[in-house]
């Protein structure tokens, strides 16, 4: 009976551990397989751009970097950010070639060539060292290993090598002068690895009372102590064989390289712009050169007020870098500029200098089209810096239409016939300074120039026939009109200049609008280039 019992509770044990119970199939019926949840699963990146993060660039593309590319989402981005990567990259982006692209890809190449060994050239030490830092300035090679006179800085006496060798740079940019960098191949297999340790290259560390130096031979040094890395600090001779300065080295190596050309970027995001604001107006005027070429003026002014003057030799002096870059819509470089002003006055005359502007222009001929410009401008003795960031498109001009240049409303505007006709400001036979504010005080005249192009010719007189008036405009109606006399123009051919001066000392306190209505009695063409000002007390 007892043996019956005992057979009736194992059998009962067995079944719960063996079969789950009813609530938990019920349980297991309810809940939906693993396997068939949808995942949120990152879709890999395509193997060419898998590719070129993880082999063409791996080496010199920075943390930053590596990052912002894989956060990316469509191909469209990566393509542009890889446009990106070798354009900052690029010694002289004013011509079509990227020297440092190549370069680079000739060292992949040479890599691969010289340094295979098992293992791809690239992946080696010496093609990781070579592809970032590019040829050394000299190599000493012991492709043999072998007997071997150690130099007094490496403790002296005779040894045997393991082939190695010794690379020398004079400068690494971010890393240092004087760079040796010592490459060990203990397998003999051809795989030179980087020495940790002046010793690697050692064949008879490890073989007892062989390879000993000069202080181990005289009983001075111990050379167990040299085999556990035990020898002080004081040891070395040279202080790039100390171990925390050769493991400094070897981190520094690991590095990424420097980016050379960024320095627009650079200045862009360094603190002080967001810190120290410097306020600066800026205009775009554009003037007909030739077909193929329009004259694109870029004018920066402050007002001297929210500059530091600082007294050199009783002068009050201040004192403005001003940098631009112009950049295509494919983000190639097609100018670039780089000036001081200098704005002075005696202690006298400061209160009166404060109130007046500081300008600046440079013109830069550029072919129709699209374009960027990044503008800089720093108070020297304030560090507070400005930065504007301005697209623009340079008009193309139709040699059969009728057309302008920009309306310029000046703050100078001066004939120059009599002149040399150079300098900044200087468009034709004028000296022209815009209002880049458009604001003038009572009884300041206001400047008006402006080029008119391809007007039709008389040909009973050979002059333009061309009706031009200025008319004022205050809130919505007419104040003033008068009609351009022709008379004494000295253009020749189809471009017209109008220079004029116009008074604001009948003029009430307000804002107005400049219209040039302007009329090609050939051609019947018209034309009503316009521009605001405003007139204060």
């Amino acid at each position: 009976m007892g043996s019956k019992l005992l057979r009736v509770f194992v059998w009962i044990l067995i079944s719960l551990l063996v079969l789950p119970p009813a609530w938990a199939q019920d349980k297991n019926r309810n809940q939906t397989p693993v396997e068939e949840r949808p995942r949120n699963v990152k879709p890999e990146l395509k193997k060419v751009y898998k590719k070129w993060l993880e082999e063409d660039v791996a080496y010199i593309i920075t943390d930053e970097e590596r990052k912002a590319f894989l956060k990316l989402q469509t191909d469209e981005e990566r393509e542009q950010f890889i446009e990106a990567f070798w354009r900052r990259r690029d010694p002289d982006p004013d011509t079509e070639e990227n020297e440092f692209k190549e370069e680079y890809y000739e060292r992949i190449a040479y890599a691969n060539q010289h340094f295979t060994s098992g293992i791809p050239g690239w992946k080696t030490d010496r093609g990781r060292i070579y592809i970032k830092f590019g040829k050394p300035d000299s190599i000493e090679s012991h492709p043999m290993g072998g007997p071997y006179e150690r130099p007094y800085y490496e403790g002296g006496g005779s040894t045997t090598t393991y082939p190695f060798e010794v690379w020398f740079y004079r400068y690494i940019p971010g890393v240092g002068s004087g760079i040796e960098i010592e490459f060990v191949d203990p397998t003999g297999t051809g795989e030179y690895r980087i020495a940790r340790s002046p010793y690697e290259k050692d064949a008879l560390l490890y073989v007892p009372g062989a390879g000993l130096t000069l202080a181990e031979q005289l009983g001075l040094a111990n050379k167990a102590d040299r085999i556990a890395g035990l020898t002080g600090p004081n040891s070395y001779m040279r202080e790039q064989d100390n171990p925390f300065t050769r493991l400094q080295l070897l981190a520094d190596l690991e590095r990424a390289p420097q980016i050379k050309f960024n320095d627009l970027a650079t200045a862009v995001n360094t603190p002080v712009v967001e810190d120290n604001p410097l306020n600066f107006d800026m205009r775009i005027d554009f003037f007909r050169q030739s077909d193929d070429r329009v004259v694109t003026a870029f004018t920066i002014q402050t007002e001297n007020r929210d500059l530091v003057f600082k007294d050199v030799g009783g002068v009050q002096t201040a004192q403005l870098n001003i940098f631009g870059r112009i950049t295509s819509v494919a983000g190639r470089r097609v100018g670039v500029f780089e000036d001081p002003v200098i704005t002075t006055a005696t202690p006298e005359e400061l209160a009166t200098i404060k109130d007046r502007k500081s300008a600046y222009q440079k013109a830069v001929a550029l072919p129709p089209g699209t374009y960027k410009i990044d503008v800089i401008v720093r108070d020297i003795n304030s560090g507070a810096t400005g930065v504007r960031h301005v697209g623009f498109t340079v008009p193309k001009y139709d040699s059969q239409k009728l057309s302008t240049s920009t309306l310029v409303l000046a703050a100078k505007l001066q004939s120059l016939i009599d002149q040399p006709a150079i300098g900044q400001f200087v468009i034709g036979q004028n000296k022209v300074i815009p209002n880049v504010s458009g604001i003038y005080r009572r009884g300041e005249p206001v400047g008006i120039y402006m080029q008119v192009y391809n007007a039709g010719i008389d040909q009973m007189t050979l002059r333009p026939s061309v009706d031009v008036e200025y008319v004022l405009v205050k809130d919505g109606k007419e104040v003033n009109k008068v009609a351009e006399d022709w008379r004494g123009m000295s253009d020749a051919g189809q471009r017209l200049t109008l220079a004029k001066l116009l008074s604001t000392s009948g003029l009430l306190p307000g804002e107005y609008e400049l219209q040039v209505r302007i009329k090609d009695r050939v051609s019947g063409q018209t034309l009503m280039p316009s521009a605001k000002f405003t007139v204060v007390e």
